[in-house]
């Protein structure tokens, strides 16, 4: 089940229905699976409760470097990361989100290398660099296609692509 609504065409947050998200955090409680702390982080994290995400990604990593695969490592420092960005940490967001996407790409995973790549324009683009911010969605769309990903996924990237577009056209009027 897909909790989110869309995105946001100025943040590019993702839009959610707060009360499905809040009982989903209900039901998964204090579970300790790898899945189970992701999905924590990630609700945590879009319903503006970043202090807790913080603590849970933490803990997400330091669980997927025990008992996950390589695969899942990545998944979860993406995912600590984005709680960075949701914190104002754009510098640790960007060089962690980096180190992510170009170990994937070295490894062949595209969907994971399109997911880092992706967030790190969404870092970029809080942070004003609308031109780094565009390269990295171009990269994550073209990553996607090549992985075969859902519309939906190429949908959020495309949306992204225009909101820098955006964002450049409106700071080149106004200096």
């Amino acid at each position: 089940m897909s909790y989110i609504r869309g995105y946001d065409p100025d943040t590019l947050r993702e839009k959610v229905d707060a009360r499905q998200c809040r009982e989903r955090l209900d039901e998964i409680g204090e579970q300790r699976s790898l899945p189970a702390l992701l999905e924590r982080v990630w609700l945590l994290k879009v319903l503006d409760r970043s202090e807790d995400a913080l603590v849970i990604s933490e803990q997400s990593v330091r669980v997927a470097r025990m008992a996950g695969t390589r695969k899942d490592l990545l998944r979860a420092r993406i995912l600590h990361a984005t709680v960075l960005q949701a914190r104002g940490a754009y510098a640790a967001a960007e060089q962690e989100l980096t180190m992510c996407a170009e170990e994937a790409e070295g490894q062949g995973w595209a969907g994971i290398a399109a997911f880092a790549l992706q967030h790190r324009g969404k870092v970029a683009y809080e942070a004003g660099d609308f031109d780094a911010a565009r390269r990295d969605f171009k990269r994550a769309l073209f990553l996607r296609q090549e992985s075969g990903v859902p519309d939906d996924q190429l949908e959020s990237t495309l949306l992204a692509i225009d909101a820098a577009d955006r964002r450049r056209a409106a700071a080149s009027v106004a200096s």
